[in-house]
């Protein structure tokens, strides 16, 4: 009977302890671009993946993805994982993505195209399957959208509860020759981004990766 008693007492503390814990979780999506000569940048994405793989904790999802000709397709998703909180399954998890994501470096070839808005959909596709309650958004990418014909990508975004990150964005030859089109290009997908209730920033500089997660 005490034993009983003690367990109906301990019961509220699991259960807001389980509560916590997930309001704590986070999913992020690594998004990056293949397109042209965008890929000779690839090293450093992977090197970001490895550094989110040791940064995110058990309970939180992360998923890598390419942006290539038509993005919003599962097909362009490279690896995604919930990460579990068993050290032995955990570390498992981390092996098998790096695998995947080695696998990915060394075998893209460019994409003729650059379809971001297609994988901003894909995102959040899959940040909403999560159910995490913090959602970033990584974009490895010039930021600088071509899209093949026939491909529409010209309606708002919904992006509401998403942290967008623009990551690595290079300056094209029309950037060096006139800067207003690099900011331009900047200022568009915030505007976008930001009309469909997400927050966007740019973090060029990848010797502070801590900055990528935080607000």
């Amino acid at each position: 009977m005490r034993t009983l008693l003690l367990a109906l007492l301990l019961l509220p503390l699991l259960l807001g302890g389980c509560a916590d814990n997930q309001g704590h979780s986070q999913a992020v999506v690594l998004l990056v671009d293949t397109s042209g000569t965008y890929t000779a940048e690839l090293q450093k994405a992977h090197a970001i993946a490895k550094y989110l793989l040791g940064t995110l904790r058990p309970g939180d999802s992360l998923c890598v993805a390419r942006i290539d000709t038509g993005s919003f397709s599962e097909k362009d998703i490279v690896q995604k994982v919930t990460f579990d909180g068993r050290p032995s399954m955990l570390n498992q998890q981390k092996r098998a993505f790096i695998k995947a994501l080695d696998e990915f470096v060394s075998s893209t070839k460019s994409s003729s195209f650059t379809d971001i808005t297609g994988g901003m959909l894909q995102a959040v596709e899959y940040l909403a399957e999560t159910g995490s309650p913090r959602r970033t958004i990584l974009v490895f990418s010039d930021l600088e959208e071509e899209l093949a014909k026939g491909y529409v990508r010209d309606f708002p975004l919904e992006m509401k509860g998403c942290n967008v990150v623009a990551l690595n964005v290079t300056k094209l030859r029309q950037d060096i020759l006139d800067p207003r089109k690099y900011k331009k290009r900047l200022e568009e997908w915030r505007s976008r981004i930001e009309k469909g209730g997400g927050s966007f920033r740019v973090v060029n500089d990848l010797d502070r990766l801590e900055r990528l997660l935080g607000s």
